[in-house]
C-alpha cells in the first residue's frame, strides 16, 4: 500500500495508531486557513473526532519524495464544504509535511453521479 493510501485509510477510519506510524515525528501541517502550522500531536488529537467527513479521495501523484491528493471535505461545524488539494512531502517513508489549498463548494453541491 502506498504512503498516501495508508494515510487516507487511517484518516477515514480514525485510526490514530496507524496515523502515528505514517506521520514523521517532525511532521507539520500547514492548512489553507488560519495562518497556522500544526504538529503531529495536533493532527492525532482530531483523528476520529468526526470534525471532518470526506469523500471522493483521489491520489493524483505519488513517488518516494512527494504525493498529491484531492478530496471533498465536509465539516461538522456546518461550514461550507470544500474541494481540498493536499501536497505531501515524505522523509524516511513517512509523511513529514502537508500543505493544503481549497475551493469552497456551493450550498447545492452534490457529487456527480450521486443520488443526493
Amino acid at each position: 500500500m502506498s504512503i498516501l493510501a495508508a494515510y487516507l485509510a487511517a484518516l477515514e477510519s480514525g485510526d490514530a495508531n496507524a496515523l502515528d506510524a505514517i506521520l514523521h515525528d517532525e511532521f507539520t501541517f500547514t492548512p489553507h486557513v488560519a495562518d497556522t502550522v500544526m504538529r503531529k500531536e495536533d493532527v492525532l488529537a482530531f483523528a476520529g473526532s468526526g470534525a471532518v467527513r470526506t469523500e471522493g479521495h483521489r491520489i493524483l501523484y505519488e513517488n518516494a519524495e512527494v504525493g498529491v491528493e484531492h478530496v471533498i471535505a465536509h465539516f461538522s461545524n456546518n461550514s461550507t464544504s470544500e474541494a481540498v488539494l493536499s501536497f505531501h512531502r515524505f522523509k524516511d517513508g513517512r509523511i513529514i509535511s502537508t500543505e493544503t489549498g481549497a475551493t469552497p463548494l456551493s450550498d447545492d453541491y452534490s457529487l456527480v453521479g450521486s443520488d443526493v
